[in-house]
Formats: structure tokens, sequence, C-alpha cells
């Protein structure tokens, strides 16, 4: 049996885990661009921003950070606006992670996330030594 070790927090802490670390993996559940207040960004530029600061604090429970992260699925409500926007966005996301990542990473188009507002969700998963 594998052990595991859960963050659990938010409105849905009673149905999932932000992160559940099992030997040296840690996954991280989809992150949302919601802000404390509750408010969403409409421009997905700021909502990927919203979404890594979300990714940092669940890592931060497990005494990681993004050098760990070895793996991420953008799930993406509109293609082509990270399309059109590409060069932005992987500017932004090198500068979150302090260098170009070192990660695999898929984009996934979707009809829909959790709120109509959002754009944009970030799942994670990152390796711990």
């Amino acid at each position: 049996m594998v052990t595991k070790k859960l963050f659990r927090e938010g409105p849905y802490a009673d149905f999932f885990s932000q992160g559940v670390l099992a030997g040296n993996v840690l996954t991280l559940a989809g992150q949302i661009a919601t802000e404390e207040d509750g408010s969403v960004s409409d421009n997905i530029k700021d909502q990927m921003i919203s979404c890594y600061k979300n990714i940092q604090h669940i890592l931060s429970q497990y005494d990681a950070s993004l050098d760990n992260v070895i793996d991420e699925t953008w799930f993406v409500t509109d293609v082509q606006e990270v399309m059109d926007n590409v060069s932005d966005l992987f500017s932004e996301r090198e500068r979150i992670y302090g260098c170009k990542p070192e990660v695999s990473q898929t984009l996934v188009g979707t009809s829909g996330l959790v709120s109509p507002d959002l754009k944009i969700e970030i799942k994670c998963i990152a390796y711990l030594d």
C-alpha cells in the first residue's frame, strides 16, 4: 500500500486534495485563477499568473518549489487565444519560474472549466528528492 501525504484546502477540501504526495511524486489538482476575494480577471495572462501563485502555495506545503515541477497540463477554453498570446504567456511563465522551465507540457482545449469566467486551469506533477 502506498503511503500518501494529503494537503486539503479551500471550498472543496471535503471532496479532494489540492496535493497528494506518494513516495517522491507530488501531484497537484488543477489550479484555477480565482483570487482570494473570489474575483477572476478576464485576461488570460493574469489568470495564468494567478494559477501559478496557487501552484506555488501548494508546493510550499511540501517544502517544494517550481524547481520540483516536472510536468504541466494546461486546460484552456480557447486554444487560439493562447496561441495568439503565446510569446507573452511564455515570457511571463519564464519570469515566474526564474528560468526556462525544465518541464514537459501539454495544452488541452476544453469547452469549459468549473466557472464560465475561467480561461485556464493548470495541473502539475512534481518530483521531490
